[in-house]
């Protein structure tokens, strides 16, 4: 069960299986539409996704060679609930960076959670 949560809770798979919601795309078109993503980690998402079913690769014969990347059933399905968690991320994003600057403040006592940062665990 761990290695399925770490492959979808993972950025990137969050990010393609987001992505690919839209639709079917070509590499390239993933790739811009993917901000930060390098090829070579975009290409090792994409085939782990492949691997677990929730992506297919389609290879057209045609000339110039066409291959188009598309959610399977498995994959739409977990595109339901990243669409919901993303929905969350950007209903909260504002809080949650209030909290971070009030957290990583000026290093003294008053700032929350300064003690327990600096305590061992």
């Amino acid at each position: 069960m761990r290695n399925v949560l770490a492959r979808v809770g993972d950025r990137w798979t969050v990010l393609v299986v987001t992505t690919l919601a839209e639709g079917p795309l070509r590499f390239t078109a993933l790739h811009e539409r993917i901000d930060g993503v390098s090829q070579r980690m975009l290409s090792q998402t994409l085939r782990a996704l492949t691997r677990d079913g929730l992506v297919t690769r389609t290879a057209y014969a045609e000339m110039p060679p066409r291959v188009e990347y598309a959610l399977t059933p498995l994959g739409r399905s977990l595109g339901g609930t990243v669409a919901h968690v993303v929905g969350w991320v950007r209903e909260h994003q504002g809080e949650i960076v209030r909290n971070r600057e009030m957290f990583d403040g000026p290093d003294d006592e008053a700032t929350p959670g300064a003690a327990d940062a600096s305590s061992p665990t």
